[in-house]
């Protein structure tokens, strides 16, 4: 059975209800949810066969959808990286839970410039997962149809829509350090 293609209000309501949603970004489609959302979030660790140890990464449209997902501090670099391909490491805010972060006391942030995941976060009202669209090992989606190879039915649909022009995935800082800790 094929699975929906969705506009970015329709998966927004998937996720709100707990579902998952795939869509494009940046470089490949993510596998998104709401992050405030345990079932959910562990139903994407499920399917990607990835330890919730790990962490996941948020995205969303501006950085002020982030509130309280991060604590107050000096943001001037991450910002001036934005909206882009760079996902930062900022300190952990009082919503971030345990099942976002993993074990790390930072939560890896990015406000997208992909315009289908930013229509996509405005559409939920704030950040939502983001993590590559593929089971562990197995390379990242960068069709539709890859998607829906992996996933099939255990998705409530993939957001349509092309990916962006990169073609590897998001830059990973830290925003303590500056160091890069994944891409350059």
């Amino acid at each position: 059975m094929k699975h929906s293609l969705l506009t970015p209000q329709e998966a927004a309501a998937h996720m709100h209800a707990g579902g998952v949603v795939a869509y494009p970004t940046e470089a490949v489609f993510g596998l998104g949810c709401d992050p405030g959302n345990e079932q959910a979030v562990q139903r994407i660790l499920s399917l990607k066969q990835r330890p919730a140890s790990m962490g996941l990464i948020l995205i969303a449209s501006s950085l002020s959808q982030f509130d309280g997902f991060v604590a107050p501090v000096d943001a001037a670099a991450a910002e001036a990286t934005w909206p882009g391909p760079v996902t930062w490491l900022f300190p952990r805010g009082p919503r971030t839970p345990d099942w976002i972060a993993g074990e790390h006391a930072t939560v890896a942030i990015r406000v997208t410039a992909h315009p289908v995941a930013r229509q996509l976060a405005d559409a939920f009202g704030g950040p939502l997962v983001s993590t590559s669209a593929n089971p562990h090992s197995a390379p990242p989606a960068q069709a539709a149809g890859t998607v829906e190879d992996y996933f099939g039915h255990y998705i409530e649909g993939t957001v349509a829509g092309a990916l962006g022009a990169r073609e590897s995935v998001s830059e990973i800082r830290d925003l303590a350090s500056g160091k890069v800790l994944r891409g350059a």
